[in-house]
């Protein structure tokens, strides 16, 4: 079985969740998130946001 799971998605809606939650942390969450779609995208191009 092949799956394909689209990292970046999940990443926005558990940062998102995180955001409402403890919205103090706004900065940190954003500044996690795009340091991991920046490494994702390097790692693998095609998972790079189009």
């Amino acid at each position: 079985m092949n799956m394909n799971i689209a990292i970046e998605p999940i990443l926005a809606i558990v940062i998102g969740i995180l955001i409402l939650l403890v919205p103090r942390f706004l900065n940190y969450f954003v500044a996690v998130y795009l340091i991991v779609v920046g490494i994702l995208g390097l790692m693998h191009p095609s998972l790079a946001i189009t």
